[in-house]
Formats: C-alpha cells, sequence, structure tokens
C-alpha cells in the first residue's frame, strides 16, 4: 500500500497535531511531503506568517493549535522537553516558573525559566520569554530534577530543594532578595530538610549562607539548620555580602545593619516579604 503522503505542509502540520503530536523537525517534514528545502521554507514562512507554525530554534518547528494562533505560540511547558532534546542537553525549568508549578506562586512569572549546560539566548514564544540559565554541572543537581506531566507529554522540573538553592544562585533572575523571602515562606515548606542537605555541597558556600539566613528569617528552623550543617562539613566558612549588588560601589553602599555570625554575612538591608 502507498504510504499517505500530504499535499502541503499545512495539511502535514494539522495532520500531527490531530495525532497528538506538536512538534516536528526540518528533516522529518522534507522527507514526508516529498519537496525540497527551498519549498518548504516559503510553505513555512507563510504558515509563520499567519501564526499558525512557530520556530524556537533552527530546524526544529512547533504547530500551533487554534485555540493559541492569538498567541502565536502554545505554552513552552507544552514543548520545552522536545525543544531540548532537539537541542541535545541536558535542562530542567527551574526558578520562579517551577516555584509556581510547586504553588508558590506570589505573583505572575513573566519568564518561562530554563536552566541548561551552555549558553542558549532568550526566546520569545509568541507572549512568552523562554530565558535560559547556564549551570555547567548539571549532573551533580540530577537526584533533584523531577519530572512533571505536561498537557503533550513531560518536562524536567526543579524539586522544591533544588527550587530553593537556585533562588540564591540567580537573584537576579528570582526577582531579587524581598521576592526570593517571600516565595520562601510558601515553598520552604514543601521541601524536605534532608534533601536540601544533601543538595547543600552542589552550591557555592555563599549560595547556601545565604539560603539558610532566608531561610531562618522565614521561620524554617529545620531546613535552615540542615544549611548550616552542610557549611561545617567544609572549609572555614568566609564573611559575605548578603545582597553583593548593595555592595559593589563602596562610596554608595548602604551602612551594615547587621552582621550575622551564624552564617557570616554582612546585611546591609534585611530583606522584607512583599505584600
Amino acid at each position: 500500500m502507498k504510504k499517505f503522503q500530504p499535499a502541503n505542509l499545512g495539511t502535514y502540520a494539522t495532520g500531527l497535531l490531530a495525532s497528538g503530536k506538536l512538534v516536528f523537525a526540518r528533516d522529518e517534514a522534507l522527507a514526508a511531503l516529498g519537496i525540497g528545502q527551498g519549498a518548504f521554507l516559503d510553505a513555512a514562512e507563510r504558515l509563520q506568517k499567519r501564526r499558525q507554525l512557530f520556530s524556537p530554534r533552527r530546524g526544529f518547528y512547533v504547530v500551533v493549535p487554534p485555540q493559541y494562533l492569538n498567541w502565536g505560540s502554545p505554552p513552552p511547558a507544552w514543548f520545552i522537553d522536545d525543544l531540548m532534546r532537539h537541542e541535545g542537553g541536558p535542562y530542567y525549568v527551574g526558578l520562579l516558573k517551577a516555584a509556581e508549578l510547586h504553588g508558590a506562586a506570589h505573583q505572575a512569572v513573566m519568564e518561562f525559566q530554563v536552566v541548561v549546560t551552555k549558553q542558549i539566548p532568550a526566546i520569545q514564544a509568541g507572549r512568552a520569554r523562554i530565558a535560559f540559565y547556564f549551570r555547567k554541572d548539571l549532573s551533580t543537581v540530577a537526584a533533584r530534577i523531577e519530572e512533571r506531566k505536561t498537557d503533550t507529554g513531560k518536562m524536567k522540573l526543579s524539586s522544591p530543594e533544588l527550587t530553593i538553592l537556585d533562588l540564591l544562585r540567580y537573584p537576579q533572575a528570582s526577582g531579587g532578595l524581598d521576592n526570593i523571602a517571600t516565595v520562601l515562606e510558601e515553598l520552604g515548606p514543601k521541601a524536605d530538610p534532608e534533601k536540601l542537605f544533601t543538595l547543600c555541597p552542589a552550591f557555592e558556600r555563599s549560595v547556601v549562607q545565604r539560603t539558610g539566613y532566608l531561610l531562618s528569617k522565614a521561620g524554617l528552623k529545620d531546613h535552615a539548620e540542615k544549611a548550616h550543617t552542610a557549611l561545617e562539613q567544609g572549609t572555614a566558612v568566609q564573611w559575605v555580602e548578603l545582597d553583593p549588588s548593595l555592595a559593589r560601589d563602596p562610596e554608595l553602599a548602604p551602612d551594615i545593619v547587621e552582621r550575622d555570625k551564624h552564617w557570616r554575612l554582612v546585611v546591609r538591608r534585611i530583606p522584607e516579604r512583599d505584600l
């Protein structure tokens, strides 16, 4: 029996949606349609202008379901796993987006945040922005990466414990210390203190110091002390700034309001929970 061959790229894309598939690679479409690359690119451009097709990376295409035509792209969670498989590297959805997915969203998260092992420029996916954050050694935190089902498949997601430490590792991506303090009050109780303890050695000691300080301020004593125990198992803890951004210019730096000896932190402004 002769294999069915779609009449054009639009028919091919519609057929994929009907079968429950949302993405395809250029080479797959070329083989299915039996056309040359030039004809394919012309057809793809026409569909992209109609917002029926979206290409976040070269050679990788996302079919836009009818209900998302006005958005220009389906939610990133629907295709992030396929996209990262196309990129050929490990990843996990993390930071504020992970906190939101764990039920600790104080406010709407403006970015779909992904941690990866190589530098990848941000992608504008319709109304959504996918931002990538670099970490060289994802293998050291692999035990705390979870698999989460999505409407179209699955994606990798940082656990509450990994999310907490990441928020302090990438504070600018996390909305600053006030926002982090707010998120920790909701996310902290979902984290397991022992799992947090085993994860601490995979992070810079200064990150663990700041994390422990904020956990203690949030009233999460067991979590904070597990972080402190992890610090005690290494070399001597050095004094660091709670918020390094406040001390970049010595002439403009605010006065020190606290020297926390337990965490060996210089505090120039005590973080305040967002209302």
